[in-house]
């Protein structure tokens, strides 16, 4: 096998004990990370075995059916371009390849090319340089994706400074990712300098709140537990933009506090008024910020009333439900609309706002009828 079939040969997809159930991938198709290559029944389940990096199905190895296949053994073969894929047409793994042992050291000096199609050997990797028609070298024997080839030249860093992880020792993205976090954590043990002056930027990093920390902790929860339906429905809010108008002028004429949108759509409104719903929602908002609420301002509800519209302009979301509550509505901005008018060449503008309701599934209260 000369240096370019090597370079080729270097993604071999191993599986652990169990059964090949169907290839859904076959030779010579072009796959991509992500993208489920083949079925595998183990002891306890049929799992999907999933492409690791980009390229093409140059041999399958093990086909539909196969059963009592080893740990390790090789069970398909991709390739990075799609020539090199005829090179494996009649490949057949050897003893080595159904049952790797530690890589060997790279050797000092180049070695004459091996023609035994099989073990890929990890040498000390080195940018790989050589042309199709250059003879072997150690450069030649250097395995790591094309995602993981970019993002080193991007960054500027020697393959030989990387260790791989993939199949056969092969430099795969996240080796490099790892390596250039490595690198930052040194260089933050260095002496600091302002660097928000010398690069002339304007932001500071800001650590997470411990709300922001049980927030995100329950909406996580959240979304991988509650079996979530969404209904957005676009109402008209003229009625309602002109009602808004008309307190706010009653406001200022007596001194009073501006109503919002969000305080005229916020609940237990057969409870309070506006007035005193718009003052306890900026009192909570003002908590928020300063980290100072208690775990009675925001525990206990069965229902939450999310708008991102008035604040941030967004015109439509689906929020997430904040366990144990049973839903949650998202209000969008409201904004001015052509509609059709009366005849067929009429028509009017009115002001529409879209609100989506997050509901529970499994709550027999809110399921659809």
């Amino acid at each position: 096998m000369d240096s370019e079939e090597r370079s080729a040969a270097s993604n071999k997809h191993a599986l652990q004990q169990g059964n090949i159930a169907r290839w859904l991938k076959k030779e010579g198709d072009k796959v991509s990370p992500g993208e489920v290559l083949c079925e595998v029944e183990t002891d306890k389940a049929t799992v999907e075995m999933e492409c690791m990096e980009e390229g093409y199905l140059a041999k399958i190895v093990r086909g539909d059916g196969s059963s009592g296949i080893k740990v390790g053994e090789i069970i398909a073969i991709t390739v990075e371009e799609e020539e090199d894929a005829a090179k494996f047409k009649d490949y057949t793994p050897s003893t080595s390849d159904a049952a790797p042992t530690p890589a060997p050291e790279a050797p000092s000096s180049p070695s004459p090319p091996k023609q035994e199609a099989a073990e890929v050997p990890v040498t000390s990797p080195e940018p790989k340089v050589s042309k199709p028609t250059a003879p072997s070298s150690d450069e030649d024997r250097i395995f790591a994706s094309p995602l993981a080839r970019k993002l080193a030249e991007d960054h500027n860093i020697s393959l030989s400074n990387i260790k791989g992880t993939g199949p056969d020792g092969r430099i795969v993205k996240a080796d490099i990712e790892d390596y250039l976090a490595s690198r930052g954590k040194e260089a933050s043990q260095a002496p600091k300098v302002d660097t928000t002056t010398s690069a002339g930027l304007d932001y500071s990093d800001i650590p997470h709140s411990q709300i922001r920390k049980v927030t995100a902790s329950r909406l996580l929860l959240s979304k991988q537990t509650i079996p979530h339906y969404y209904l957005t429905v676009d109402t008209c809010v003229d009625k309602l933009m002109e009602l808004r108008s008309q307190l706010n002028s009653l406001q200022e004429a007596s001194g009073g506090k501006r109503i919002s949108v969000n305080d005229l759509v916020i609940k237990d409104a057969d409870k309070k008024g506006l007035s005193r719903i718009s003052d306890e929602v900026k009192l909570l908002a003002q908590k928020a910020k300063e980290n100072s609420l208690k775990p009675e301002d925001y525990e206990g509800g069965t229902f939450t009333v999310s708008n991102l519209g008035g604040p941030f302009g967004i015109k439509q979301f689906c929020a997430i439900i904040n366990p144990p509550q049973s839903g949650i509505l998202a209000v969008g901005s409201a904004e001015k609309r052509v509609i059709p008018g009366a005849g067929p060449d009429q028509y009017k503008f009115a002001s529409f706002m879209s609100v989506t309701l997050s509901c529970d599934h499994r709550l027999p209260g809110i399921r659809e009828s």
